[in-house]
């Protein structure tokens, strides 16, 4: 069956202009005026409205054994919730603990997406610990998996988290290999002790998790990534950055010529640490590492994405329940909450809401950040990310006029509550297509479970 898309305004990351667009099969095949519509056509009239390269959202966490339990989600919820925000590929964070071996969580991981997906994906390995076996198993996942990016925690110690040794090697077998290395930027040790301390005065609410981690421990934890990536060569991408101490840490290093990407996320550029401090426990909705900042940071977020300085924004989607998970492991010791803020299927509709109808950022600085740089970053490009021909079709037709209001009653991620409950919101995907086929219409999911593809990556050549 073939997409027709007409009268729409498409908006890539560099242009802006008027066209059809036809897909034939699972990929674009002509860019024009007034294209003529095949017997078998789907049209689609985007007259007034925005067509964009499906959206990728590089970090998420899907399957997710974390802190004593699980999240939430599965690929079936989680990918139907991306789409209808308008996300088509998402990169899942493949985490063992230390213990597992990564060339069997990576077939596990995988194994939970095949036959649910309803959208393409990818993940980063999750170097955990590094030893000779851990490398030949590395050197397999690069070569016939086509994984070509790899997950690293300064932070976590004990769980996910690694020491020095094990970071220079991962990150000397990445310039090797030419894999990108993502980063989680903390200092492991400071937290520790900070937590402790808290502890000990008999702060357990989660008002004190920022505290406990703050500015200073992730712009230390980016100092120190930068250093070794710098000694090694590796090219590395700062996940989640939430401020401007660490973010100018990086772009420090960039400035001596240290291949380095800062990615930031929804959660930061929205909310602040007001809403971490809410009473009867509710702030545990708001906790996620590193931390949400002061209201102060967000304005320095906004002009260095629009200034470039910062190139994605993600979410970190990490979907756990409010009242069985955070208040029950987490009640009375914020340091076991689990982490993390549902946000997958709101990613781009805030990030229009709040960036572009707002003036703070353009509509080719939204289409990068949220789709092309990512593409670029981990060899997805150009068949993800553009709208050119023989692109794969993932597109959206984006309705700005729309309004709506975010509630946990209407959400399909698998949460128990909306860390953005009652918020409006001025814009809507109405029409995405994954490799030329339809998985939202009129803004509802019309997609087909299981239709999601792997995406196999090639390493970046030296």
């Amino acid at each position: 069956m073939s997409l027709l898309i007409r009268n729409g305004n498409i908006v890539t990351d560099t242009e802006n202009y008027h066209a059809d667009i036809l897909c034939e099969g699972e990929t674009i095949t002509a860019i024009g005026e007034r294209l003529a519509a095949p017997a078998d056509a789907e049209i689609v009239d985007a007259a007034g409205k925005y067509v964009f390269p499906g959206f990728i959202d590089p970090h998420v966490h899907i399957y997710l054994p974390f802190m004593g339990t699980y999240a939430k989600d599965d690929y079936a919820s989680a990918s139907r919730a991306a789409l209808i925000g308008g996300t088509t590929t998402l990169i899942e964070m493949c985490c063992p603990s230390r213990a597992e071996e990564p060339l069997e969580a990576l077939r596990l991981w995988m194994g939970k997406a095949e036959g649910l997906s309803a959208c393409d994906y990818s993940f980063h390995m999750g170097v955990t610990r590094f030893d000779d076996a851990v490398e030949a198993q590395l050197r397999k996942i690069v070569a016939t998996e086509g994984i070509t990016s790899f997950k690293v925690f300064l932070a976590y110690k004990g769980a996910f988290g690694i020491d020095d040794t094990e970071l220079y090697h991962t990150l000397k077998l990445a310039a090797e290999l030419g894999v990108v290395v993502t980063a989680h930027c903390e200092n492991a040790q400071l937290i520790a002790e900070l937590q402790a301390a808290l502890l000990a005065e008999g702060k357990t609410g989660p008002e004190w998790h920022e505290p406990s981690r703050p500015m200073r421990v992730e712009a230390e934890g980016c100092h120190h990534l930068m250093t070794f990536a710098e000694l090694t060569g590796a090219s590395v991408y700062v996940v989640h950055t939430s401020n401007r101490a660490a973010a100018e840490t990086v772009l420090a290093a960039r400035a001596r010529g240290v291949d380095a990407k800062i990615e930031t996320v929804i959660p930061y550029l929205t909310l602040d640490k007001t809403y971490a401090e809410r009473p009867d426990f509710e702030g545990a909705k708001y906790v996620m590492s590193p931390p949400i900042r002061d209201k102060s940071q967000q304005d320095y977020l906004w002009a260095a994405l629009a200034a470039g300085d910062i190139d994605t924004v993600a979410t970190d989607h990490a979907p756990f329940d409010f009242e069985d998970q955070k208040r029950r492991l987490g009640g009375s010791d914020f340091t076991k909450i689990p982490n993390g803020i549902p946000s997958v299927e709101h990613r781009i509709d805030l990030l229009y809401t709040h960036g572009v109808a707002t003036g703070r950022i353009d509509l080719n600085t939204f289409v990068r950040c949220a789709s092309t740089t990512a593409a670029k970053t981990f060899g997805l490009y150009p068949k993800k990310g553009a709208i050119a021909v023989g692109c794969d079709a993932d597109l959206v037709v984006y309705d700005p006029d729309h309004r709506s209001t975010i509630s946990v009653k209407t959400q399909q991620m698998n949460t128990d509550y909306s860390a953005f409950e009652g918020w409006k919101i001025a814009g809507r995907s109405q029409f995405v297509s994954v490799r030329g086929q339809a998985a939202v219409r009129d803004g509802e999911f019309v997609g087909t479970p299981g239709r999601g593809q792997l995406l196999r990556r090639q390493p970046n050549s030296k």
